[in-house]
């Protein structure tokens, strides 16, 4: 798949969590390993776009990728440092992580990080997940900017059925 052919085990568990738990690009950049709590299974996302924190759920499976990456890197303050270690990686290494992986594979469509967090607001979407929480794990400040993605989510759905 998609994030298998991401080249480099930060990115691709970068982008794998910015996958499973819907987030920008800037919010995996600057994730610290504090933000993984895993007594209460939630991710903390320190000022977002909003300026505001949030959590999001950490499922297991995405807890036990990110341990595995910690045992296998020991990336220190950072969840996901620049290669010299000072400082989290930029978001646009996510971006050219996407595009490189696009390319490996052939994939002609424009994928982005965004393309990712897409997903993940879909995917609830489609299996029934109300959009007031939806909004709430985006961090979105206006249920409209939400509704967006709904409106996405129908308009594909219309397509294909």
């Amino acid at each position: 798949g998609f994030l298998q052919a991401v080249k480099g085990t930060r990115n691709r568990v970068a982008l794998m969590t910015t996958y499973a738990v819907g987030l920008r690009a800037a919010e995996a950049a600057r994730l610290q390993v504090t933000d993984i709590d895993s007594s209460r299974m939630v991710i903390r996302i320190e000022q977002g776009k909003g300026g505001k924190d949030r959590y999001v759920m950490l499922s297991p499976q995405l807890l036990e990728i990110l341990r595995v990456y910690w045992r296998l890197t020991k990336p220190g303050r950072w969840l996901f440092p620049r290669r010299d270690g000072r400082g989290p990686i930029h978001p646009q290494t996510l971006g050219i992580a996407c595009r490189a992986a696009c390319e490996f594979l052939g994939i002609e469509k424009r994928v982005t990080v965004h393309t990712l967090r897409h997903s993940f607001a879909t995917h609830l979407l489609e299996a029934g997940t109300d959009i007031r929480i939806i909004q709430v794990l985006l961090g979105h400040r206006s249920l409209a900017t939400t509704t967006l993605y709904a409106q996405v989510s129908t308009a594909v759905i219309g397509r294909t059925a």
